[in-house]
C-alpha cells in the first residue's frame, strides 16, 4: 500500500511542477492550449523527440548544447565530466 501512496506523491510531484513550468513559460491561455492539443492530437513524446533534431546533423546538435550549458551553467552538475 506504502507503494502506491509513494508512487501517488511522486506523480503529484511531477504534475505540479509540470503545470508550474508550462504556466511560468506559456502562460495560463497557452498552457491550456497545449494541455488540449496534446490529449486530442494523441501526441506521442517519444516519436517526437526521435524526430527533434533531425534535421541537424551532429556538428550542429553538438554547437547548440554547448551553447545552450554556456547560457546555463547553473544546470549543469558539479560532478558532471566531460568524455
Amino acid at each position: 500500500m506504502q507503494n502506491i501512496q509513494q508512487r501517488s506523491m511522486q506523480t503529484s510531484a511531477i504534475m505540479l511542477a509540470g503545470m508550474k513550468l508550462l504556466n511560468d513559460n506559456l502562460g495560463s491561455i497557452e498552457t491550456e492550449i497545449f494541455i488540449t492539443n496534446v490529449k486530442n492530437h494523441g501526441f506521442d513524446y517519444t516519436q517526437w523527440r526521435e524526430n527533434l533534431w533531425e534535421d541537424l546533423t551532429l556538428n550542429e546538435l553538438l554547437q547548440k548544447a554547448a551553447a545552450y550549458e554556456t547560457a546555463h551553467p547553473e544546470l549543469i552538475s558539479p560532478n558532471a565530466k566531460v568524455i
